[in-house]
């Protein structure tokens, strides 16, 4: 099917300006490209995560590049990946997700919108990966070079909240996972959290929002992705970040909802491409797949080896136990993180 699609005649680029309207979510339109079968112009929605959009719009222009004329138009949504994930079940028209989280897919499986073989392909439906990043005021005033700066008293921090965020949850996980990479136990752990979540000045609703409010001034310290301050360099920000020894590897599923067009379906195998890997590196995303030449990446701490190894790379899998056990155990209405944030007063 993709291919018979793929090598259909060229037609005249249609463009066409929509919006897609989301509370919270933030709304744009490119266009030209791909037609369907019929011929006649198809359209791309596309619902993301905020975080996502700039790689997701280079991306785009690529596949369009890629195979020029065919009059696909694009309609995307961006915001926090919880809030997009259940604007989808409401009724946000879609046909390709990339969010956050496997939980905000599955969602849409359990809704019957994503079938449920959607992480059956060899990156287990994983388009992105990045990992959590501390960044810091140029020239790193406070010299926070580790989590343990976190719980100093002259340090306050930007997160996102991870009652709406993905990154938000990826960074609460990493900063708690810290502990036992040291060898600390659980109570040692929570007792950590504690101290963060007190030390915390903002919780912005997005992994963007956050990084807008830090890079205006709020706080010392942005726990962040990696792609999202090397993005926030690429535009001008004047920030550093640092690599902490213990992270937490990010992985961003993306899927095609079950009655996408054509279209929507071979984009996602652009992306999953050694083509559209190196796409999504040169915005500071690490390659979903092995061998990627990715260059130099403008933004990043070293730009000809922009992705070095931490030195403990914990997954969601160890020492987390997967997305089911870790959403019920830190973010459920009785979890950990929950109950941390209603303590301190950061809900």
């Amino acid at each position: 099917m993709r291919s018979h699609w793929l090598a259909l005649p060229l037609a005249v680029v249609t463009a066409v300006v929509m919006s897609a309207c989301v509370p919270a979510a933030v709304g744009s339109v490119g266009s030209s490209g791909i037609s369907d079968d019929s011929g006649g112009a198809s359209q791309v929605s596309i619902v993301g995560f905020a975080v996502a959009k700039a790689a997701n719009d280079a991306a785009q222009a690529a596949f369009v590049a890629a195979n020029p004329g065919h009059g696909v138009s694009w309609v995307t949504s961006y915001g926090a990946s919880g809030d997009q994930s259940r604007a989808v079940v409401s009724g946000l028209d879609t046909d390709y997700v990339h969010l956050s989280l496997e939980p905000d897919v599955t969602r849409l499986v359990d809704a019957g919108l994503v079938a449920p073989t959607w992480n059956a392909g060899p990156t287990k439906g994983i388009a992105s990966t990045s990992v959590v990043v501390l960044a810091v005021r140029k020239g790193n005033p406070k010299h926070i070079t580790g989590w343990d700066d976190l719980l100093r008293p002259d340090v306050k921090i930007v997160t996102p909240n991870p009652g709406s965020s993905g990154s938000a949850r990826w960074n609460i996980l990493a900063a708690y996972g810290s502990v036992l990479a040291k060898g600390g136990d659980e109570q040692a752990a929570a007792d950590y959290l504690r101290g963060f979540f007190r030390n915390v000045a903002a919780l912005p609703g997005s992994g963007r929002d956050a990084t807008t409010a830090f890079a205006s001034g709020t706080g010392d310290v942005l726990v962040s992705y990696e792609n999202e301050a090397i993005l926030a360099r690429q535009s001008g920000q004047d920030f550093d970040y640092v690599v902490p020894d213990s992270t937490l590897l990010i992985e961003n599923p993306a899927a095609v909802t079950v009655d996408a067009s054509p279209a929507a379906r071979a984009y996602l195998t652009f992306v999953l491409s050694p083509a559209g890997q190196q796409i999504f590196a040169a915005k500071g995303f690490r390659p979903v797949l092995d061998g990627v030449d990715v260059g130099a990446v403008a933004g990043a701490n070293d730009p000809a080896q922009p992705f070095p190894a931490p030195k403990v790379l914990q997954t969601i899998d160890n020492p987390f136990g997967g997305w089911a056990a870790a959403n019920e155990k830190f973010f459920g209405d009785a979890g950990l993180v929950t109950s941390i944030q209603a303590e301190t007063g950061k809900s």
